[in-house]
């Protein structure tokens, strides 16, 4: 249930029979040459939307800019700082938090947000214990980090599925919109891989904003097959986590 296409009453009501809530995150951030920009933020939002209707849980609107600082070497890129990100978080929370729903699951579409997510859940977690409000039980999970989506990725692409401009996320991406699928076979065929410090270095050292990957091996077939295993691994991990 999209919490954009419900009604005040809805929610009220809802929130009699259950006060979960899944919180699509993902990042406004270069893709290489034939990724879109907002892959993080689609990827996120197709898999949380899928899932709460297999689950009959609320979504909430896809939180798309995130904490993509490292990328703002690459035209296009928007970002949040991390104490930015943060705060955002903190109000999200708080607002949900104040209509009843007490377990909130990120599902999180850039690896990038991870740290600031963890942090912001510990900011929240000590300023609600210090105020003597009600607890809440706040998790993240990345779609792709699933045992099913895992398994499939390395049967299909291998070690050339990289850890940036991944071929899973632009196959999900081109399941979602086949006519933007771009299979160009780049230069060179699988991205190096190095550690950078900030946008400069990172497009240096990436000049094509490629990490590792070929995403040349990318169909929208398998972004279908990789976006259906995703909502099944998160469906699971919510079930945990409601009933935990």
């Amino acid at each position: 249930m999209r919490l954009s296409l419900m009604t005040w009453p809805e929610v009220e009501a809802h929130l009699r029979q259950s006060t979960a809530v899944i919180v699509p995150i993902g990042s406004t951030e270069q893709h290489g040459p034939t990724g879109l920009i907002g892959t993080d933020a689609l990827c996120a939002e197709a898999v949380a939307n899928g899932v709460g209707e297999a689950c009959g849980a609320v979504v909430t609107p896809v939180l798309s800019i995130g904490m993509a600082v490292h990328h703002l070497g690459f035209p296009g890129t928007l970002t949040l700082r991390p104490s930015t990100l943060m705060a955002v978080l903190r109000d999200v929370v708080d607002a949900l938090a104040g209509h009843g729903f007490r377990r909130m699951l990120f599902v999180n579409g850039h690896g990038g947000n991870v740290s600031t997510l963890r942090a912001a859940f510990m900011e929240i977690h000590a300023a609600r214990a210090q105020a003597q409000l009600a607890e809440l039980r706040l998790d993240t999970l990345n779609w792709w980090q699933g045992r099913r989506v895992r398994e499939l990725c390395h049967s299909l692409y291998g070690d050339k599925e990289g850890m940036h401009a991944t071929a899973s996320e632009l196959a999900l991406t081109w399941a979602l919109f086949p006519e933007r699928a771009d299979r160009r076979v780049l230069d060179p065929q699988v991205a190096p891989t190095h550690r950078f410090q900030g946008p400069d270095d990172f497009r240096r050292n990436h000049p094509d904003g490629r990490m590792g990957s070929d995403p040349s091996l990318a169909t929208a077939e398998d972004g279908q097959r990789l976006l259906d295993l995703a909502v099944a691994d998160v469906a699971d991990a919510l079930r945990r986590f409601s009933e935990a």
